[in-house]
C-alpha cells in the first residue's frame, strides 16, 4: 500500500485545502483527504492563554499583535483535553511540545512570549464518571503545568508564581501600606468574637470580603459574602459559623469615587465612578445588576502613581487591575489587586489603549 512521504507533507503544509489537491496525488488524496489538518504557524508566536467564554479583551489584544506584525495563538485552556492536542518529547538533550488547536499547531520553540489572561479547568463531558473525571482533570491540569513549563524562556505577563504570590490578599495589605498606601483598618479572622469587636471598633461602619475568589466571572450569579458586602448587627448573631472559614472584615470607607486602575509595564489607565451612582448596592459596584453609571476617565496624583510603581515592583508584576477609593476628603485607598483583572469597560468606554499596551509589552 502506497505511503505518503514526510516531505511532501512539509512541503504542502502551508497550502489551502484547494492547492494541497492540487498538488497532492489522488493515491495519497484518498488516503488523506478526511484528516484533519494543522497549519504551523512560521512567524514568532504570542501564546494567549484564557478560555472559551473570554471576548473583547483577548480579542483586543490580538488584533493589537496582528496589526505589530506578529502571531497571536489562542489557547483556550477549559478545551484541552477534547478539543486540544499537546504532545510532549523528552529524550536525553532536550524537550519538545506541540499544541494543536483550532486547525493551528505551534510548538514552544516558535513562542516567544505569553499572556496569562485566564487559565480555567477542563470542561469534560457529563458522561465520565465522578472519579475519573476527577482524575482525568487532575492529569490534564499537570500536563498543562508541564506545558507551562516548558516555555520557561519566554516573556511572560504575568510570570505564574509571581500571579500566585500578588494573589495573596493579606500580601498585598503589607506591601502596600510598606509603600506609602493608606489602607482600610483590617481584622482577618475564624473567631466570632474577633468580628463583633471589630465591629463596634469601627462603630458598625464594616464590610465583608473573601481572600480568595469563588467565581471565575464578575457575571456570576451572586452568592453571600461572594462580594464585598455591609455587615449588620445582626449579621453577626450567627458568626460561630466563622470557625469552619476565616473571613476578612475591613471598616466601611466612605466613598465620593471608586476607581479600577489598570497597570501595565510601567503606564496607568485609570476609570472612576461616582459613588452616589450605586449606591444601593451598598458596598461592591461589581455585584450583578448594579446600575453603576458612566465610568469617567480619571488622572492619579503623581505621588500615587510613584508608589503604585513601587508597589507593583515588589511583586515582580508587569500588569495589575487595582481598586482604590476616593473619599470626599480627596484621600487615596488601596483596596486589593488583581493580577489578572478586568480592563474591558475601560477600554470600551473611555477608549484607554490598554490592548496596545500589553501587546506592546508582550513584544518588547
Amino acid at each position: 500500500m502506497a505511503t505518503l512521504d514526510p516531505r511532501l507533507l512539509q512541503e504542502v503544509g502551508d497550502l489551502s485545502g484547494e492547492q494541497l489537491f492540487q498538488v497532492v496525488p489522488n493515491i495519497y488524496l484518498r488516503k488523506i483527504k478526511t484528516r484533519k489538518y494543522f497549519m504551523s504557524l512560521s512567524r514568532d508566536v504570542i501564546l494567549l492563554i484564557t478560555h472559551s467564554g473570554d471576548f473583547f479583551t483577548i480579542d483586543r489584544v490580538a488584533e493589537a499583535l496582528s496589526k505589530k506584525g506578529v502571531q497571536p495563538f489562542r489557547l483556550d485552556t477549559d478545551k484541552f483535553p477534547l478539543e486540544v492536542q499537546l504532545t510532549a518529547h523528552f529524550d536525553k538533550s532536550k524537550s519538545y511540545h506541540t499544541i494543536e488547536y483550532g486547525n493551528h499547531s505551534v510548538s514552544t520553540e516558535q513562542v516567544q512570549a505569553v499572556w496569562s489572561r485566564r487559565i480555567w479547568e477542563p470542561q469534560l463531558g457529563k458522561e465520565l464518571a465522578p472519579q475519573y473525571r476527577e482524575a482525568c482533570i487532575r492529569e490534564s491540569k499537570a500536563t498543562l503545568d508541564g506545558f507551562w513549563d516548558s516555555l520557561k524562556g519566554a516573556t511572560w505577563i504575568d510570570d505564574l508564581e509571581r500571579i500566585n504570590y500578588a494573589s495573596n490578599k493579606l500580601r498585598q495589605l503589607r506591601i502596600a501600606s510598606e509603600v506609602g498606601f493608606t489602607i482600610p483598618q483590617t481584622l482577618v479572622t475564624n473567631k466570632a468574637e474577633a468580628a463583633r469587636e471589630f465591629f463596634h471598633q469601627v462603630n458598625g461602619k464594616m464590610v465583608s470580603k473573601l481572600l480568595t475568589t469563588l467565581s471565575r466571572s464578575m457575571q456570576a450569579n451572586s452568592s453571600f459574602f461572594l462580594y464585598t458586602s455591609s455587615v449588620k448587627e445582626e449579621d453577626l448573631q450567627d458568626a460561630e459559623s466563622l470557625r469552619y472559614c476565616p473571613m476578612v472584615f475591613q471598616e466601611q470607607i466612605s466613598k465620593q469615587q471608586e476607581l479600577r486602575v489598570v497597570y501595565v509595564n510601567g503606564n496607568v489607565f485609570v476609570g472612576a465612578l461616582n459613588a452616589d451612582a450605586y449606591a444601593a448596592a451598598k458596598a461592591d459596584w461589581r455585584k450583578p445588576g448594579v446600575e453603576v453609571g458612566a465610568w469617567q476617565h480619571h488622572e492619579l496624583p503623581n505621588e500615587i502613581v510613584r508608589r503604585l510603581q513601587t508597589f507593583m515592583g515588589k511583586f515582580g508584576l508587569t500588569f495589575g487591575s487595582l481598586d482604590f477609593i476616593l473619599t470626599p476628603s480627596g484621600e487615596y485607598v488601596f483596596l486589593e489587586n488583581n493580577p489578572v483583572g478586568e480592563w474591558g469597560m475601560l477600554e470600551k468606554d473611555l477608549d484607554l489603549p490598554i490592548a496596545n499596551a500589553i501587546a506592546d509589552a508582550l513584544i518588547s
